[in-house]
């Protein structure tokens, strides 16, 4: 069983940065892939973006490509998400989720998933 937290959320005026932080439970090593997703009120479920087990590749969503970036130490058991020039469009609550053994852009999908964090809200203003 994984249980993961996030962290880092919070409130910024359009243009500004935020990091996200998501701690494992449990060693979520190299064979887990780990994503970041999003849900807006009224919206649909996102995944914004996600690394695959072995880390070999990085998948991102169009509309955060070039702005956000998804890393993960190992040793802290951890997995980031570095959002600059952020936009309102991007508020939501943002979820991490892992599971082992994953490949492909797939993994920018929910279904992927079994293990999910409760989620930190990220609000955007203009």
């Amino acid at each position: 069983q994984v249980e993961l937290v996030e962290s880092g959320g919070g409130s910024v005026q359009a243009g500004g940065s935020l990091t996200l932080s998501c701690a494992a439970s449990a060693n979520t090593n190299s064979n887990y892939c780990m994503g970041w997703f999003r849900q807006a009120p009224g919206k649909e479920r996102e995944g914004v973006a996600a690394i695959e087990t072995g880390g070999s590749s990085i998948y991102y969503a169009d509309s955060v490509k070039g702005r956000f970036t998804a890393s993960r130490n190992h040793a802290k058991n951890t997995l980031y998400l570095q959002m600059n020039s952020l936009k309102p469009e991007d508020t939501g609550m943002y979820y991490c989720a892992a599971q082992p053994f994953c490949w492909g852009p797939g993994i920018l999908k929910g279904p992927t998933y079994n293990y999910w964090g409760q989620g930190t809200q990220v609000t955007v203003s203009s």
